[in-house]
């Protein structure tokens, strides 16, 4: 933008790269001596508001002057607004012109000579003083000059008397609070998380100013009642904060109180779902409540929880205070227990501010006298200076509403208006947070902010380029010249129109040719592969959910520029996703109807689709161009004497019609023979070409079913599918898991077989203990819950294992675990051996082995987790008792307690001390009742088997291996690929192919695994193998993956290539990017280059770190200054 001479007039230009043609003002165009002549068709202009205009002439030939070089230019003439003159895409495409933004110039290339360059204006949107001298040389360039008389424009004070109806409750606007509020139906709690302790935090330092308006507004507060002294174990700090009117605010600093405090999810109302409720309204009253949290109570038992701590004493609120995390939820929540009555009838409340609205005077006059009415006798008290009365346009929540709609509030525009570049992913989310609050007044607000939200996207380094600059600029002008939008009247008349792209959705809804909202998205990375017809059909579901609350119920038109979606409702061929989608349709009295692309301008937001036909013709034409003769070819060959009954056409041959181009076709589609192999060039393609990426059998029947035909073409193409290498290796199962479920035998007596298992990964107790070792028995369920620590010796676990199982219960039998790392030690094994005791471990990755174990940890687990919520304290104090209450609970599958099972009679508690307390049995009765308890234990044991083993089979399905077959090996998908915590998805489901080499007992087969798998446990449960039905002998080049024993990919990274350093409040954090050697594409992340240093550094072999290179280059700065005597300063990366 700048100012030049057009016919020696100096004129205000825009270059706009958004423009297709050049256009003047009419204002200017009557100041031209040229006669306009008539265009042979007519233009029409969509300018930047959404509004349409018809143009018929055109001024031809006008002479521009742009850095002392002439140029001609056609000029259409229209209204325009700020500008004389917009230069288009017309004038810069012929002469080549290249815009750079950044610095507001326009670069025109000249045969031979330097490119010319011109300067646009670069002042900023904030006006600033000049002298007179510079007045007069600006006046004698042509640039506009205005005079402005400036006058003290603020307001009158306002006065209660002068304001009808509101005159008469003097009581709801007292000139300050007038102390403690009344109880009321709503009192503010504060409900701790489970174990939360007291909080106190040492004062803050403050300045002489504050200390003095602390002083004083701590003796305002004690005054009125709202604090007062405390002795409460929390405290927190206060600090201040600088209102608009350069007065301070009291604010506690009670972050860490609010981190500990269960979150109140009381939902807080919709913005557009408020003004929805204000169609039809003409006038309007807005009342701001006096301090709003300080008009109800905290609940007294939650009093000491809010105290706080100053220089000048330790103090805590009676009143709601500032800064608490549910505050603004109660407050909803009292105001709208208050206002129910009224609620969306004639008021709508958001947290302190109260909105009425009415159709008429009258009715106004009568609402608000009820409003007010309930506001005295509700003792909630306003501020007279911050409320307005009887307005015909109101500002409330950002917008401004009167009736002719909503529109932008004019100083949020200013705000856009002079929002500077954003430099930073942070001021991209900030600006783009702003901008999306109004994202309903703008069409296709998500496609032009499509290149802004990119650079928020994790992973992406920030570069600011010129689509950037145009989608930020774009922005800032749809803000500026917002459209009005009408409010819904009724439920009649809605209509919508859809739109879809390769670049998102975009719908707008009206309602009696007025715009009442507008609505885009972005399209998800898999929406990116649907057909044409499914995005279209998503656009106007989009637009069904986003306008539910409108259209549901409610009969409405739907216009689309896709006509085969008149008939979607009819359709019976539905894939899934749109049998979805049509279910959704019928439940919408909606009538879908066929617009033409060109006629469809309200929606067409997105871009025409020509790319999309191009992406189609190009996938069609990727078969090879000589397929068809060669089908012809291979057809010819395949009909003859000697070749015919291979082909199997039976019937089929009758069906046969050979049509103008020389080939045959079976019920329309082209017959594919046998001869020539050409069957599987169509699969190959069809499956593993990069257009179609490996469907299964279904979706590839149905695509390739409707051009192509062959004898039996669904079984072949399922076989062909069964045998793809890459599906068996990538794709999920989704048949009912491998392997019936195997029982060990029941035990003979107790303890006599027992399993066990760690419960790791807790908080660390006051004796330094983080696990537990569970040790069940398997006959009487009864238990041990051991305390250790993970990095506990052999010996110490020998220890506890001697004390507590064998000297209690003797040596097991067996001992049934997993394949944990301290049970495979050789130490444990060897003392197990000595003992007699035989070592039972799961096979690899399989834990449902050690089902008992498992289920009595999750019981556990829950058992602790209870009792630190009830009880408080570390989970080592509740253990013994945990494990008291856990052997005298009734367990079903021996339908008695554990301890019962063990000692042959009910323990002693204080809740069922009179069933055993004066009892007595002698010696032989107690070793009868015993064996008969055991008996009767292990019947209801096979019993409740039986009935477990029955429910489990229902979801598994039998499956053997032979010794000499091919397996898949599913590789941990839970675990993915690990790096810093960080897991990839798009690894191999499975590896392999690998030779079974012996069964192991019915469920377990041994596999012949290689040399990089050596550590991996090579016994594996059935639900853990595929069978590889391909015919290809390609197994995955190990050299290429890195897999640990856990069966679990691992990544190790390339090379450093790039630096950055995230600056916070206090630290800065260097950071390096990374290159790993993901073998799926390029991969790079950016990582802490201390954790990268720990772990990886022959990285940093050759290389300078971050803080190093800073150090350097603060000497280099310090040492060396630049030729004008200045330090020489690096512009620090941000």
């Amino acid at each position: 933008m700048g100012k030049f001479l057009l016919d020696n007039i100096y004129v205000t230009v825009l270059f706009d790269s958004g423009a297709d043609t050049s256009y003047m003002s009419v204002k200017m165009c009557q100041l031209l001596k040229r006669a306009p002549t008539l265009l042979p068709t007519k233009h029409v202009v969509e300018l930047a508001n959404g509004k349409s205009l018809e143009a018929t002439h055109v001024v031809q030939g006008c002479n521009l002057i742009l850095a002392g070089q002439a140029f001609s230019i056609d000029l259409i003439p229209i209204v325009l607004g700020s500008f004389d003159v917009v230069i288009g895409m017309d004038w810069l495409s012929q002469h080549q012109a290249e815009i750079l933004c950044s610095e507001k110039v326009i670069r025109i290339p000249r045969s031979g000579q330097e490119p010319l360059e011109v300067q646009g204006d670069k002042s900023g949107a904030v006006v600033g003083i000049i002298s007179f001298l510079k007045a007069q040389k600006c006046l004698r360039k042509g640039h506009t000059a205005i005079l402005a008389l400036v006058t003290d424009a603020s307001a009158k004070e306002k006065k209660l008397e002068d304001i009808p109806i509101v005159r008469d409750y003097p009581q709801v606007f007292p000139e300050d609070l007038p102390g403690l509020p009344p109880h009321r139906q709503v009192e503010f709690q504060i409900e701790l998380a489970p174990g939360a302790a007291p909080i106190a935090r040492a004062p803050y330092r403050l300045a002489p100013s504050e200390l003095e308006e602390l002083s004083k507004q701590l003796q305002e507060l004690l005054e009125k009642g709202f604090i007062r002294p405390s002795s409460s174990p929390w405290g927190a700090p206060v600090l201040f904060v600088k209102k608009k009117d350069g007065t301070f605010r009291m604010c506690i600093d009670y972050r860490e109180l609010n981190k500990v405090t269960v979150k109140n999810r009381y939902p807080l109302p919709r913005i557009d779902d408020l003004f929805d409720q204000l169609q039809g309204s003409c006038y309007y009253s807005k009342i701001d409540l006096r301090s709003g949290y300080h008009q109800l109570r905290v609940r007294d038992e939650d009093v000491s929880k809010t105290a706080f701590r100053t220089r000048y004493g330790h103090y805590e609120f009676l009143v709601m205070p500032f800064g608490l995390t549910n505050a603004p939820a109660v407050f909803m929540d009292l105001m709208n227990r208050v206002c129910k009555p009224y609620l969306d009838k004639f008021v709508i409340v958001f947290i302190d501010d109260i909105l009425i609205y009415s159709k008429s005077q009258e009715e106004h006059e009568q609402h608000l006298r009820l409003i007010l009415e309930l506001l005295r006798k509700e003792q909630l008290y306003a501020k007279l200076s911050k409320c307005d009365f009887w307005l015909r346009e109101v500002h409330f929540l950002g917008h401004v509403v009167n009736k002719d709609g909503i529109h932008v509030d004019p100083s949020k525009v200013d705000s856009i208006r002079n929002w500077p570049a954003p430099r930073t992913p942070t001021e991209i989310r900030q600006f783009l947070g702003l901008a999306g609050y109004y994202r309903r007044f703008i069409k296709d607000f998500s496609k032009i902010a499509q290149p802004l939200t990119l650079l928020t996207q994790k992973g992406v380094s920030y570069r600011w380029g010129e689509p950037q600059e145009t989608a930020f600029q774009h922005l800032k002008d749809r803000l500026c010249s917002a459209p009005i939008l009408s409010l819904p009247k009724g439920t009649d008349d809605f209509v919508v129109y859809c739109d879809a792209s390769i670049r998102g959705l975009g719908c707008v809804l009206m309602q009696r040719d007025k715009v009442i909202a507008y609505a885009s998205r972005q399209l998800k990375i898999h929406e990116r592969n649907y057909t044409t017809h499914d995005l279209e059909l998503g656009a106007v579901v989009f637009a069904l959910k986003i306008w539910r609350h409108y259209l549901y119920g409610t009969r409405c038109t739907i216009y689309t520029d896709h006509r085969s979606l008149e008939h979607i409702l009819k359709q019976k061929d539905l894939n899934m996703r749109q049998r979805r989608w049509v279910e959704l349709l019928n439940d919408y009295e909606c009538a879908i109807k066929y617009h033409p692309g060109k006629a469809n301008v309200v929606a067409d937001a997105l871009s025409r689709k020509d790319t999309l036909p191009r992406r189609v013709r190009a996938l069609q034409l990727t078969i090879q161009s000589s397929l068809p003769a060669q089908i012809r070819d291979a057809q010819a060959e395949a009909l003859k004497h000697e070749n015919i009954k291979a082909e199997a056409l039976r019937g089929s041959r009758q069906q046969m019609e050979q049509k103008a181009d020389g080939a045959y076709y079976v019920t329309g589609r082209i017959w594919v023979p046998l001869y020539g192999g050409l069957r599987e060039l169509v699969m190959d393609e069809a499956h593993k070409s990069r257009y179609s990426v490996h469907p299964g059998s279904d979706k590839m029947y149905h695509d390739i079913s409707t051009t192509y035909w062959w004898p039996s073409m669904k079984a072949h193409i399922a076989t062909y599918v069964g045998k793809c290498l890459t599906c068996a290796r990538v794709k999920v199962e989704y048949q009912k898991p491998a392997g019936l479920l195997q029982q060990p035998k029941i035990p003979q007596w107790k303890w006599e077989e027992i399993s066990m298992d760690f419960v790791t990964g807790l908080p660390r107790s006051q004796r330094g203990n983080d696990t537990i070792w569970v040790i069940v028995d398997r006959l009487t369920k009864s238990a041990h819950f051991l305390p250790i620590k993970e990095t506990d010796k052999f010996s110490t676990l020998a220890d506890v294992y001697l004390k507590e199982v064998v000297s209690r219960h003797g040596v097991p039998t067996s001992i049934i675990s997993d394949r944990d790392a301290r049970f495979t030690l050789e130490l444990w094994q060897a003392m197990h051996k000595s003992f007699g005791s035989r070592l039972d471990m799961s096979t690899a990755y399989h834990p449902q082995t050690d089902g008992q174990s498992e289920r009595t940890i999750q019981t556990l687990e829950d058992m602790l987790r209870a009792c630190v919520i009830d009880f408080g304290n570390g989970w080592e104090k509740h253990l013994p008792l945990v494990e008291f209450s856990y052997n005298n609970s009734y367990h079903t599958s021996i339908q008695a307690a554990p301890f019962e099972a063990l000692y042959g009679r009910k323990c002693r508690s204080p809740l069922c001390w009179a069933e055993v307390g004066d009892s007595q049995i002698t010696g032989p009765e107690i070793v009868v009742d015993a064996t008969e308890k055991i008996a009767q234990i292990r019947q209801r044991m096979a019993a409740a088997r039986d009935r477990q083993k029955a429910y489990a089979d229902k979801r598994r399905k039998p499956l053997e291996f032979q010794v000499g077959d091919r397996v898949l090996l599913k590789v941990s998908p839970w675990k993915g690929v690990v790096r810093f915590g960080k897991r990839g998805k798009l690894n191999p489901r499975y590896v392999g192919p690998f030779e079974i080499i012996e069964k192991i007992g019915k469920v377990a087969y041994k596999l012949n695994l290689p040399a990089e798998l050596g550590a991996v446990h090579n016994v594996f449960h059935v639900s853990n193998l595929k069978k590889c039905l391909s015919d290809e002998t390609l197994i995955i080049p190990f050299k290429e993956l890195t897999i640990d024993e856990r069966l679990q990919f691992v990544e190790e990274p390339v090379e450093i290539t790039d630096r950055d350093v995230k600056v916070l409040k206090n630290k800065r954090i260097p950071l390096v990017r990374v290159r790993w050697n993901s073998k799926r594409c390029p991969e790079y992340t950016w990582e802490c280059e201390d954790r990268m240093t720990e772990k990886y550094p022959q990285l940093f072999a050759n290389s300078t770190t971050t803080a190093e290179a800073e150090a350097t280059t603060s000497e280099f700065r310090d040492e060396i200054p630049d030729q004008r005597g200045e330090d020489v300063t690096p512009q620090e990366n941000q």
